[in-house]
């Protein structure tokens, strides 16, 4: 099944969990949409889909700017996966699709 469209998220960071909304669209290979949350809506950026198994990037800038880099892995209407929060370690998410 493919993860293009919608997906209701929540991303357990230090700070606490953080939901957000996370749109994707696949072409090919390659991954593109936005992440919108408590932080605004950013672009994603280098991402790719090799199967169920995805992966992208997103710069914030609130409360501290960095990229946050996502790798993720869908299941039917469930995405789940790890975080890399910069200097701030790692953490996980997951959601459901919308």
């Amino acid at each position: 099944m493919s993860a293009d469209g919608t997906w209701n998220t929540t991303m357990n960071t230090p700070m606490g969990a953080q939901n957000g909304t996370l749109t994707l669209q696949i072409d090919g290979g390659t991954l593109t949409g936005t992440l919108s949350g408590p932080q605004g809506e950013m672009e994603l950026s280098d991402g790719t889909a090799d199967g169920d198994n995805l992966s992208w990037k997103a710069d914030i800038t609130s409360p501290m700017a960095m990229t946050l880099e996502f790798s993720a892995t869908v299941s039917g209407d469930e995405i789940s996966g790890d975080v890399k929060l910069g200097a701030f370690g790692n953490a996980t998410f997951t959601g459901t699709r919308a």
